[in-house]
């Protein structure tokens, strides 16, 4: 899958996400690092609502801020997640097509965790009608 990637800060969990990413077998477009949160944010909503990247994953600080960003992109529907099973629920149930991460509290094993969820969750066809009339 190609991932569009892109935070505020280049840290030691952006690294360990971005070679965690690669590890998997994913191809990344790093959109930008360590460039102000409004610009990372558009930045991957743009490759992602194009079809440059399949999904993207935005992290800022709270999270909140690139979120925010992306999700003024038309066709981006970016989830702030921060577990395991709301990265899942955002795909399953909203489609979600970015994944947003706070690097206040993430850990890389979690990092990993969502990541993992929101890169093999299928939308349930069967809640379509929910995230439909957001497009």
């Amino acid at each position: 899958m190609r991932i569009a990637f892109g935070t505020d800060e280049s840290t030691d969990l952006t690294r360990h996400m971005r070679e965690w990413l690669t590890a998997q077998g994913h191809e990344l477009l790093v959109v930008g690092e360590d460039i102000a949160w409004p610009e990372v944010g558009s930045g991957v909503g743009e490759a992602v609502a194009r079809g440059a990247a399949d999904r993207g994953v935005v992290c800022c600080w709270t999270g909140t801020g690139v979120s925010i960003a992306a999700n003024k992109v038309p066709g981006v529907r970016a989830a702030l997640c921060t577990d395991r099973s709301t990265a899942a629920g955002a795909r399953k149930w909203n489609d979600a097509n970015v994944l947003a991460l706070g690097l206040r509290l993430t850990s890389p094993t979690l990092a990993e965790e969502m990541l993992e969820a929101f890169l093999t969750t299928d939308p349930d066809v069967s809640e379509a009608g929910n995230y439909t009339r957001l497009t």
